[in-house]
């Protein structure tokens, strides 16, 4: 997919740099991202299937309309770039740090969707991957929106044609990836993971997405997450965790948990579950619920919680929905209502832990919150056995290497992993099976993260840097068009 990417980018910047206008440049920009939008989230159209009878005419038109809206992002890094640019290679220069910009504003809009950014193409390679230990990964997008428009300036540069710039296509993204890989394979070969000594259960039960929510399934649920759990010989790990919404009751505080419930959790150890909560709304009528991370003790009560922040437009709320009413794809028509804190929880007997529940995995995230390791806990049932959990993935793994820290992750139909502080699988159950896995939990990386530390600012200085240059390079071209019209004349 590099390749086709690749050639791509390069295609959109030459037109952006040989579009007649600030809007014409908009246009290119909005196409483009129609076209990465539509092929890249398609996979939404899955969910959509799960309750066919309602929602499935609806799933190629929701797909279109929301690539249509997210495409405005690309589309104004490309107006941005022929404005301050203009139609000379300017614009080859700026577009980098106005793609990344555009790229920022759309993890933070309207709740945020930073969704398959630009740098996850280099996901193949877990040394490419370093970068964003760094720059983080709006960074590694700067860096291949800049590979993408280079071969375009050495081209106009040298007036290069014919062989020459099919050489200058080829040869650029691979000597790009001629820097970036020994520096993050140097990264890797000088890693000293150790293990904190803990050992922990990753169960992953596979339940399809159509049986979650059903009354004459919950108990069958239940017993199935009890002896995936509770499998094998006495050596059994003494933390065992469950999927996001594993528990398939109305969790409830102030009533004792069922007997089978209390018998998964490990003496002396925790079981730490997804829920859903039930909470006061704004009033008596109108009720929320939380999605929620519990871990429980082996007297059934309530050590740790954390409730998601971040929730999915149209899945877990309705946006607007005074105008719009309930258009709520998850079960039943009551909201979920945000966490108040996203601090890390501190569990008995391990680490401090940053807690991603689902969505959540998808934001980059911006200094030290004294978090030992990652927790997250998903269900990417909804989509089959379609790209979306592999990009969902590779999401939580960019999350870990931005950090310095491990990541284990509790998928209820794949993709379960723990996986190291640079990003490396350790150990993971592919999609649509059931099964768990068992492992020690890595400790976090040794050395100081530059991202941990300084955060988007590089970033920002090289954008900056661009943005300047890019104006310059517009101001020397119109001096030197004027003054050879002069000439002429």
């Amino acid at each position: 997919m590099l390749p086709l990417a690749f050639f791509g980018l390069c295609a959109l910047a030459l037109m952006i740099r040989q579009s007649r206008s600030v809007f014409a440049a908009f246009l290119v920009g909005w196409a483009f991202g129609l076209g990465q939008f539509i092929v890249g989230l398609n996979w939404i159209t899955e969910s959509f299937a799960v309750e066919a009878e309602r929602f499935g005419v609806l799933a190629w038109p929701a797909v279109i309309i929301l690539s249509a809206f997210l495409a405005v992002f690309p589309a104004i890094a490309a107006m941005a770039a022929r404005c301050l640019g203009g139609r000379s290679s300017g614009a080859l220069i700026v577009l980098p740090a106005t793609w990344a910009m555009a790229e920022m504003a759309r993890g933070a809009i309207l709740t945020g969707f930073p969704w398959n950014l630009i740098g996850y193409i280099w996901g193949f390679s877990d040394e490419v991957l370093q970068t964003v230990s760094v720059v983080g990964i709006y960074g590694l997008g700067l860096i291949t929106i800049f590979a993408a428009a280079m071969p375009i300036l050495i081209i106009e540069k040298f007036r290069l044609g014919g062989l020459r710039t099919a050489l200058v296509l080829i040869l650029t993204p691979l000597v790009v990836f001629a820097v970036l890989w020994p520096a993050g394979k140097w990264r890797l070969d000088a890693a000293d993971i150790a293990e904190n000594g803990e050992r922990v259960r990753i169960v992953q039960p596979n339940i399809p997405q159509t049986q979650k929510w059903e009354p004459s399934e919950a108990r069958g649920i239940l017993e199935k997450l009890h002896a995936l759990g509770t499998s094998g010989d006495g050596s059994r790990p003494l933390y065992v965790i469950w999927p996001e919404t594993a528990y398939p009751f109305l969790f409830e505080t102030d009533r004792e948990i069922p007997p089978i419930l209390l018998a998964a959790i490990p003496s002396g150890g925790l079981l730490i579950t997804g829920v859903v909560r039930e909470v006061a709304g704004r009033s008596p009528e109108d009720p929320a619920l939380l999605n929620s991370l519990l871990a429980l003790d082996d007297k059934g009560g309530v050590i740790a919680d954390y409730d998601k922040v971040r929730l999915v437009p149209f899945g877990e709320f309705t946006p607007f929905k005074s105008v719009l009413g309930a258009m709520k794809m998850t079960i039943g028509d009551i909201d979920y209502s945000p966490g108040r804190s996203d601090l890390p929880i501190q569990l008995a007997g391990l680490p401090a832990a940053r807690i991603l529940i689902c969505y959540e995995a998808i934001f980059p995230r911006v200094g030290n919150d004294n978090a030992r390791w990652i927790l997250n806990i998903t269900n990417d049932a909804w989509f089959g056995l379609s790209a979306g959990p592999y990009q969902h993935f590779l999401a939580a793994r960019v999350r870990a290497i931005e950090a310095g820290l491990p990541l284990i992750r509790a998928a209820n139909s794949g993709i379960s992993a723990i996986v190291d502080g640079y990003g490396r699988v350790k150990d993971l159950l592919p999609l649509n099976v059931s099964g768990v896995i068992d492992g020690a939990l890595p400790a976090p990386v040794k050395s100081e993260i530059v991202f941990v530390r300084l955060g988007n600012k590089p970033l920002v200085a090289i954008m900056a840097l661009l943005v300047a240059a890019g104006a310059i390079t517009q101001r020397g071209s119109g001096r030197n068009g004027w003054t050879a019209r002069v000439s002429v004349d």
